[in-house]
């Protein structure tokens, strides 16, 4: 029996037990279980998360741990970062209501989509808003965009549930199916290789921006898996002497 497929719920960096506990039973109330942590604070398993959960110790119980975002996506095809801010980044917005009518269509497709939430405290970092394709956020009130983690989870959850009957097929933009983020992050990693070996990055402190512009230049394009073998095939044509290998 093949399995269901569902958005991953993917919380970078929590905090608290508790909220993590409180996202999961936002979660199993609307049928959601794929939740992933990214190193999380305080360690897993947390046994303040257990209590607060209310119930949902399935979803604690299954919980995935990683210790970096991009091991966390690898097997997605479409990732949404969930933020409120401007991040000055070239990436579509979108509200949860679109959101949620887009992962049905990529489910139809047999793509995994994600969502990234970031810790309580900060949010998502420049760094991990650069790994989505997508910037997803919530047209609260102007004057008091405040939400908590297991809010802006359940608000989510809430309209995925909701978009299940009124999906309008979305085409996927390539026939034979996106490319899973573990392939596309291995054509960033082999791209900076070859310009790490052919002097591009000479200014240490413009290095890390340098790199989340790549990664938004590159995500904006979109990539089917033959595109990705494609471009590597480039590449290495490239750095025929050894280089950036």
């Amino acid at each position: 029996m093949s399995e269901t497929i569902q958005p991953a719920i993917i919380l970078v960096r929590p905090q608290l037990g508790e909220n993590i506990g409180k996202a999961a039973r936002a979660m199993l109330n609307f049928g959601l279980t794929d939740m992933r942590l990214v190193a999380p604070r305080d360690g897993w398993p947390n046994p303040a998360a257990g209590p607060a959960a209310s119930g949902a110790d399935v979803i604690l119980d299954n919980a995935k741990v990683f210790d970096t975002v991009e091991a966390a996506i690898a097997d997605c095809t479409t990732v949404y970062a969930s933020t409120v801010r401007d991040r000055d980044m070239p990436k579509p917005v979108v509200t949860p209501r679109v959101c949620s009518a887009e992962m049905h269509a990529a489910i139809a497709r047999s793509e995994r989509p994600a969502i990234l939430f970031g810790p309580e405290r900060s949010g998502l970092s420049n760094d991990d808003v650069a790994l989505a394709d997508t910037v997803l956020t919530v047209p609260v009130n102007p004057e008091f965009g405040s939400l908590n983690l297991a809010q802006a989870v359940i608000l989510l959850a809430y309209e995925f549930s909701q978009a299940v009957d009124k999906t309008t097929p979305i085409q996927p933009a390539h026939p034979d199916g996106a490319a899973p983020k573990s392939e596309f992050l291995g054509l960033i990693e082999h791209l900076e290789a070859a310009l790490e070996g052919r002097g591009f990055f000479r200014s240490e402190d413009r290095r890390a921006t340098q790199k989340r512009m790549l990664q938004n230049l590159f995500h904006s394009a979109g990539w089917s898996t033959q595109e990705i073998h494609t471009m590597r095939g480039i590449i290495r044509s490239l750095t025929r002497d050894g280089q950036g290998e």
